[in-house]
């Protein structure tokens, strides 16, 4: 073979190995280690509204990691619970008492959650509204009525208005129980008249007050829960331990502005950084859903 022939040959094969080389390490990059970070989000808003601002995050995300972020806004709670089981979600907003179901079926870790423009974990509270005009002035006047809940494993939207009922004395059958797909759903029944009550939690309350889609002056709160940590960011438990740190470190260093938009939608503002959080934080759940007796068929 001529010389310059085979120096050609030995050049293309260096190069070949090297790129090789190259990909391989890309592909075990702790930030990215499958190439794409699979990001799902309960739906807890109108997806409409839930979408984009979910994506301003997802791209803070990528841009902090050097990796892509694939965002999906899942059908319901159970839909991103199952999917995390699976592997396909590496990173997940969850509902407290989703993270809860998700950290038994998909050793889901929280690691994340939002903060006020103090540094302090935000939260929020369960309510259940009526018409100004109704006799209904407390929980235990609901015998017999109608209620719409949002999601059946919502934290706000099913179990702590299902856990007020019980401390109240009324049986589950006592009430005309109606699941609307979600806290707008809920909220919609009863601005159109279609119950007698809805669990309105605050969250929502003040999304739809914002987007005048709620009269605050045309209904009045009946009763309200003890303040609930808000949404956890999970990774997935599986995964390695550089990835999970890597996720972690990048999440609690982004600016407020990162999440402005999705935490408006969980009734944070003016907010603050991402706040570290672990599984004690969210003890009052586990402990809820043990109360309950609920399990992972009620996610």
């Amino acid at each position: 073979m001529p010389v310059r022939h085979l120096a050609l040959v030995v050049g293309l094969t260096a190069a070949l190995t090297l790129t090789a080389c190259g990909s391989a390490a890309e592909q075990a990059s702790p930030t990215c280690p499958n190439g794409t970070i699979r990001f799902g989000v309960e739906p807890f808003e109108d997806p409409a509204r839930l979408t984009p601002a979910a994506q301003v995050l997802a791209d803070a995300l990528s841009g902090a990691l050097d990796c892509p972020v694939e965002l999906t806004v899942t059908e319901d709670y159970s839909a991103e619970v199952l999917a995390m089981q699976n592997g396909r979600l590496d990173i997940g907003i969850f509902g407290p008492l989703g993270y809860v179901f998700a950290s038994k079926r998909a050793k889901a870790e929280a690691i994340a959650s939002f903060g006020e423009s103090d540094g302090t974990l935000s939260s929020y509270t369960a309510g259940i509204w009526v018409p100004t005009g109704s006799d209904i002035t407390s929980i235990e006047q609901l015998r017999g009525r109608s209620l719409a809940l949002g999601s059946v494993g919502s934290t706000s939207g099913d179990a702590l208005p299902r856990k007020a009922l019980k401390d109240a004395g009324i049986a589950e059958s006592e009430v005309k129980v109606n699941y609307a797909g979600g806290h707008p759903e809920a909220l919609l029944a009863l601005v159109n008249g279609a119950v007698d009550a809805a669990e309105i939690n605050s969250q929502q309350l003040g999304s739809a007050t914002d987007a005048g889609t709620f009269d605050q002056s045309r209904f009045r709160r009946v009763w309200t829960s003890d303040p609930i940590p808000n949404d956890p960011i999970t990774v997935r438990g599986d995964l390695p331990q550089e990835f999970k740190d890597a996720v972690k470190g990048a999440l609690l260093g982004l600016s407020p502005d990162a999440v402005a938009e999705i935490g408006a939608l969980l009734d944070v503002d003016p907010p603050g950084p991402l706040v570290a959080v672990d599984e004690s934080t969210y003890q009052p759940l586990f402990d809820l859903a043990e109360t309950m007796g609920l399990t992972e068929e009620d996610a």
